[in-house]
């Protein structure tokens, strides 16, 4: 990847690892599953009225909207709302990137260099490590839910990476019209018509502002900038070099949570944090040398 290309995916992953915090604060005030319809509904509307069409398979759409939009965020914010801290919630997403090499290996036959494997298992292993560090405190479930979320982002990955669109930001926009109805009728059916009513009740307080204000930044930047950049990112590379950039989020994510939240991680989680970071530069150094090299001239 390009030394630009390369900047791209480190500011996705500041935005997405502030993204966490965000998501804690809105779901001071929202129950998650409605939250997951909230966000989206939000971003469907204006898409399906001002947005051109993506020009892309529906199959592909759907996927991309049931993976990235709909599965990943039921596990993220339901093992956040049972507790799950966000710092640590975003270290254990990323497990989607481990999931998207393997994916694409099995389903798209893209290589998996041994450089990129080398990198992706240290990478894992840090992830483990802060896992470990953290799971026999705060309990399986929530744990679980995350991956389950890493695994939904893994899956959407690949469906953004078949469209194969040139208007990334239109895929994005159109992909909020999958999860709302589903996610909506779940809510009603799972939190109930009072919770949600409640909920929309007390949040006109000025208590509630700064879930509002969270809100809007999910909505904002983490998903139309955020993941507007990473699909553009994901045309255009290899989804086993673009994937390992998503390990940078919880480095930003640990800091955020530290800073606003006062969430100060341990030392093991410091270490595996470390292992992340050197994980992704070895597995990604490699990749821009190997696209220059293929470039004529």
């Amino acid at each position: 990847m390009p030394i630009r290309h390369v900047l791209l995916a480190v500011v996705v992953a500041v935005l997405w690892g502030v993204n966490f915090v965000a998501i804690h604060f809105a779901l001071e005030q929202f129950p998650p599953l409605f939250l997951v319809a909230l966000r989206f509904a939000v971003l469907a509307l204006p898409a399906l009225l001002f947005v051109p069409w993506a020009g892309v398979k529906i199959r592909y759409l759907i996927g991309y909207g049931l993976g990235f939009g709909t599965l990943q965020f039921f596990g993220l914010f339901l093992g956040m709302a049972a507790g799950f801290p966000a710092g640590l919630a975003s270290l254990v997403l990323q497990a989607s990137a481990p999931f998207t090499v393997l994916l694409g290996a099995l389903l798209l036959r893209e290589q998996i260099t041994g450089r990129r494997a080398v990198g992706v298992a240290v990478a894992v292993t840090g992830l483990a490590v802060v896992g470990i560090s953290r799971g026999s405190l705060d309990g399986w479930g929530p744990f679980l839910l995350v991956v389950l979320g890493a695994f939904g982002w893994a899956l959407g990955n690949l469906a953004s990476r078949k469209a194969q669109t040139d208007k990334p930001l239109a895929l994005v926009m159109w992909m909020t019209v999958v999860p709302p109805l589903p996610m909506l009728a779940l809510s009603l059916m799972v939190e109930g018509p009072e919770t949600i009513g409640e909920a929309m009740t007390s949040s006109l307080s000025a208590d509630a502002l700064p879930s509002w204000l969270g809100f809007v930044y999910l909505v904002l930047m983490g998903t139309v900038v955020g993941a507007g950049i990473w699909v553009w990112l994901m045309r255009r590379h290899p989804a086993g070099a673009v994937a390992p950039f998503s390990m940078l989020v919880p480095i930003f994510g640990v800091l955020a949570a530290w800073l606003v939240l006062g969430q100060v991680p341990s030392w093991l989680e410091l270490a595996g944090g470390a292992l992340v970071i050197w994980g992704v530069l070895f597995s990604s150094s490699t990749a821009g040398r190997a696209l220059r090299r293929r470039r004529p001239g």
